[in-house]
């Protein structure tokens, strides 16, 4: 996880207005869903990925604000045992998790929108609903492998007495950091690259399947209202793409320029790193109905409120 100490208090005040925002954002996801949930007394697959994916960003945000907060204000706590190596490793297994469940929505989404005659493809049609339950746990599962990695590889570079001198990194190691955290490093690129390849084939399996079955509609002249439908559900896979992909770019560049705090370039990748949660998620949002009409519906009771002041 990259630092904005190097950077000042402007840049900690940029990140905290971005973080708040983004834990704002999905706690109204959180929030609609558990109350419909209470009521209705059950959730569908979508709802199940989508509450998970809102949890972990928020807490994902939440931890990365902390570990920023104190390493600002506060930077001689992250000295005390065993502080550091908890909110790192917690981070680990959120962002992790936001990730890989982040691609099991874009799995789930192709199987359950995309129209293949493959038999495969049928059968995971056909049991989908059953099998998100275990994507999701194996979600978990990876993401907690990951937060254990975290905490023990830090751990254990601080047991051997590493010296802590620079607060901007918290430590000038001793020994190489090939020993330490590259291993850690090449596990977390190689699993992030493993859920990265899922979401681009979800994605072009969909965006053939939408665009095939638009040219279909076109030649058959059907319902304008179906095209829009199918329009809006290409730019909205399109753009969680693109949005992926340079979320995903920006982690590796973390991972690969980890030790240059003072590179301004990693700054602003940072940036795009926290920005992908509360971005997506606000996607999301107007990609599904119901919690579109419960925000819209929040904001024009909040103008309602400021227009009787």
């Amino acid at each position: 996880q990259h630092n904005v100490t190097s950077y000042g208090v402007p840049a900690f005040v940029i990140v905290t207005l971005e973080t708040f925002a983004g834990m704002w954002i999905n706690a109204f996801i959180v929030c609609v869903l558990c109350i419909g949930w209470v009521r209705k007394k059950t959730l569908n697959s979508n709802e199940k990925i989508l509450l998970l994916l809102g949890s972990s960003r928020f807490w994902c945000l939440c931890i990365s604000w902390i570990f920023d907060f104190l390493l600002t204000i506060f930077p001689y706590c992250l000295l005390v045992h065993p502080i550091f190596q908890l909110l790192q490793g917690a981070y680990g297994f959120f962002n992790c998790s936001n990730l890989w469940v982040s691609a099991c929505l874009s799995v789930f989404y192709c199987i359950k929108i995309a129209n293949f005659r493959n038999r495969f493809f049928i059968y995971l049609k056909v049991k989908i609903d059953r099998i998100v339950p275990w994507l999701l746990l194996g979600s978990v599962i990876f993401s907690l492998v990951i937060g254990i990695l975290v905490y023990s590889t830090i751990d254990k570079a601080v047991c051997k007495k590493l010296n802590f001198t620079c607060l901007g990194g918290l430590w000038k190691a001793n020994l190489s950091i090939e020993e330490h955290f590259y291993p850690m490093y090449f596990v977390i690129g190689f699993l992030h690259t493993i859920s990265f390849m899922a979401v681009i084939l979800a994605a072009v399996f969909l965006l053939f399947s939408l665009w095939r079955h638009k040219c279909k509609m076109q030649t058959n002249s059907s319902n304008s209202l179906s095209m829009d439908a199918h329009i809006r559900a290409m730019k909205s896979i399109l753009s969680f793409f693109i949005m992926y992909s340079i979320s995903f770019m920006s982690l590796i560049l973390n991972l690969a320029y980890s030790t240059n705090y003072q590179n301004h370039v990693m700054f602003l990748v940072y940036l795009i790193q926290n920005a992908f949660p509360g971005v997506h998620s606000l996607i999301l949002i107007f990609s599904n109905s119901k919690l579109e009409k419960t925000l819209l519906r929040i904001l024009s009771c909040e103008k309602c409120k400021v227009c009787l002041r």
